[in-house]
């Protein structure tokens, strides 16, 4: 394989990650989508767009984990609970939109952090 084709594969992987992404956004707010699916696609948009990761990037494989592998995997796992003719409709309408940041998705994973911080911190207390 050589080092061109390997590069075009990988841009055209995150062009379509990127527009799954904006189509994400378009399915939370559908009302044709079941509603688990629009929660589901709601947290995977929010955390996708979040200007902060669950695991932060400086932490060597872990870093870059979360974003290689838990936000393909929540958009394989949305498109698999929406209609296929559904996911075709949003997917076209998503195709050159352009998505920005999360507030929200700032705010999800700080909650999560703040959660866990707090159980550390009740665990490390009742140690003593």
């Amino acid at each position: 394989m050589s080092e061109r084709s390997w590069r075009q594969r990988l841009r055209a992987w995150a062009r379509n990650l990127r527009a799954d992404t904006a189509a994400l956004c378009l399915a939370a707010r559908d009302p044709r989508v079941p509603l688990p699916a629009r929660v589901l696609a709601w947290a995977v948009a929010a955390y996708a767009l979040s200007p902060v990761d669950l695991i932060p990037d400086f932490i060597p494989v872990l870093g870059y984990l979360d974003d290689l592998v838990l936000v393909p995997l929540g958009i394989a796992l949305v498109i698999r609970v929406i209609p296929a003719p559904l996911w075709a409709q949003l997917r076209a309408e998503a195709d050159g939109r352009s998505i920005g940041a999360s507030a929200f998705g700032l705010a999800l994973v700080g909650a999560i952090w703040a959660l866990g911080m707090a159980a550390m911190w009740n665990w490390w207390r009742g140690r003593g």
